[in-house]
């Protein structure tokens, strides 16, 4: 009972407190090694911490809560959701003391998107900050999780994975599988199928991601990408 209004009014008032909902954003970052890979400015996964630790300010303002999940080779590691500046710190930690390297082996990225349905019982933000490279077993799991959440998609690529320079020949390996592969890069021809495939390959990729729902953005290790980051952070507060 609000008895200093009821008093004023002469009418029963009754003070309802209503809890302010906190979102929960939690954040899926690929560690596999892929993402050791980087021939312009950078590697891509030097982009993919910067681009957390961006969204990582944005999603502890006001008091919102932070979850973070690696994904790669090796199993899942997660630290759960803390709120405001504590889900920041949780976050710098975890980069810290486990930085993105998780050695060779496939990305399990569907498995991650499983297991973060579990892990996010309230609705709320996922953000994935992954290359998208290895086997094509997320589409599923990522449909049933924006069932529920919004997601974004944040893909971290480097020039040289969709073009070949002409330097002769290499020997290209995949650092997932360690499967080796000998090119004669000095063939214009195999630069130009290897281009068409790779813009092919990314195509898809893009494709799937915005028939599923999901905000899709694509950070380069060449550039300003903080700007492009920064692009869709403002859109979406827009909305």
């Amino acid at each position: 009972m609000d008895w200093s209004v009821t008093a004023r009014t002469g009418e029963p008032h009754v003070r309802v407190h209503v809890a302010e909902r906190t979102l929960t954003t939690w954040l899926l970052l690929d560690t596999s090694a892929s993402m050791q890979f980087g021939t312009a400015d950078r590697r891509k996964a030097d982009v993919a911490e910067g681009a957390a630790l961006a969204i990582g300010h944005v999603a502890t303002r006001y008091g919102n809560r932070l979850g973070l999940m690696t994904f790669g080779a090796r199993e899942s590691q997660i630290t759960k959701p803390l709120q405001g500046r504590s889900g920041l710190l949780g976050l710098i930690a975890r980069l810290h003391d486990d930085p993105p390297n998780q050695g060779a082996g496939p990305t399990r990225l569907g498995e991650a998107l499983d297991r973060s349905a579990l892990l996010a019982r309230q609705r709320g933000l996922i953000v994935i900050v992954s290359d998208f490279r290895g086997p094509q077993d997320w589409r599923t799991p990522l449909l049933r999780l924006l069932q529920r959440h919004h997601v974004i998609a944040i893909e971290v690529r480097d020039p040289r994975e969709q073009e070949l320079p002409a330097m002769g020949v290499l020997w290209m390996v995949d650092p997932e599988t360690g499967r080796q592969l000998r090119v004669d890069t000095s063939s214009r021809k195999l630069r130009r199928r290897f281009a068409e495939r790779a813009a092919a390959e990314r195509e898809d990729i893009a494709r799937e991601l915005r028939r599923s729902g999901a905000d899709h953005i694509v950070l380069s290790t060449a550039g300003d990408w903080l700007r492009e980051l920064s692009a869709l952070l403002n859109r979406r507060r827009k909305r």
